[in-house]
């Protein structure tokens, strides 16, 4: 039996990704998986919030797990699976829904959020948190990698964890959040936070044309290519640092100094882009190639996650008196 801690995350199939998913959360996932007993879920239950359309639901489903499958996540260290590949997930939301209080999840922060737009706010919205902290409890997660801005998820978790074994008994782990270090907001081409609802965002896999025609876009200031820029302030060069790091000090100086113009700059992030976008492109076509290979590889891990699902839902059902 591994004695690796055990580590679960998850994406919702909402769109492509883009750079800011890989150095916020992709690339993460990729070097952690060799430490711990990894579990990568492609969260369509938690996506049908918001994509309620089957066959887009299916297509973006299936180019998730090409994308996890590029960057190098790996079924051979890895569990890669599909949410509702595991019902169990949504029956252990079920049995958490009737511990929970609705001021509860007023808290959540996608509650707040949908609620200060005034949107009319679906269950699934509202409910999220306990779909999230079965995903979690449910695999006996010592650890779940999030943004610092993601917290709440595990908190919710723990908390429901803790809510159940001071009723039923004993029987779910506390997970710990693993707080991804060092990895600042990444910008958008409008200055925004990258993020698919601000439609700002650099493809992941984009093609060399599109990268270009984004970086041109990127919003800075007005000044001629002869003043003195900030680079602590401007977008292009918040950029630099993830893709230019051998050019980033010359590239620094020539800011504050002088000399440098915004078009100049833009067109040296775009190729530095397209030298690091071209070799995982080339990956995500060679695997996208054989649909059915992609498709196995997540009934393997639906098969390998559901069975240690189906094992804590026995004990939580005998400590619910649900079965006898």
């Amino acid at each position: 039996m591994s004695t690796k801690k055990i580590l679960l995350s998850g994406i919702k199939p909402t769109g492509r990704p883009h750079i800011a998913n890989y150095f916020g959360a992709m690339r993460q996932f990729v070097e952690l998986q060799d430490a711990h007993d990894s579990f990568y879920m492609i969260a369509n239950y938690h996506g049908l919030n918001t994509i309620q359309n089957g066959p887009e639901m299916a297509d973006l489903t299936l180019n998730l797990a090409i994308d996890y499958l590029a960057v190098g996540l790996d079924p051979a260290k890895s569990t890669i699976f599909k949410q509702s590949d595991v019902p169990e997930h949504a029956e252990l939301a079920w049995i958490f829904d009737t511990i929970t209080t609705m001021p509860y999840l007023m808290r959540a922060h996608a509650f707040k959020d949908a609620e200060a737009k005034n949107k009319e706010i679906s269950v699934g919205t509202f409910n999220y948190p306990m779909l999230m902290a079965a995903d979690i409890l449910i695999y006996d997660t010592d650890i779940v990698p999030v943004g610092a801005d993601q917290k709440q998820h595990v908190e919710y978790a723990r908390d429901t964890a803790e809510k159940f074994n001071r009723i039923f008994g004993e029987t779910f782990k506390l997970p710990e959040p693993k707080i991804i270090e060092g990895v600042a907001v990444v910008p958008g081409i409008d200055g925004q936070k990258m993020s698919k609802s601000y439609n700002n965002t650099i493809p992941l896999f984009a093609e060399d044309d599109e990268i270009r025609s984004l970086c041109m876009k990127i919003v800075t200031d007005s000044k001629t290519p002869a003043e003195p820029k900030d680079p602590d302030t401007d977008n292009i060069f918040a950029l630099h640092k993830l893709f230019s790091a051998d050019q980033l000090a010359e590239i620094e100086s020539r800011y504050r100094e002088g000399g440098m113009g915004y078009k100049e700059s833009k067109e040296l992030l775009a190729e530095n882009i397209i030298k690091f976008i071209t070799p995982l492109r080339e990956r995500r076509k060679e695997i996208a190639a054989d649909p059915d290979h992609v498709k196995q590889i997540l009934k393997d891990g639906g098969e390998k996650a559901r069975a240690r699902a189906i094992t804590k839902m026995t004990k939580v059902k005998e400590k619910t008196g649900l079965s006898f």
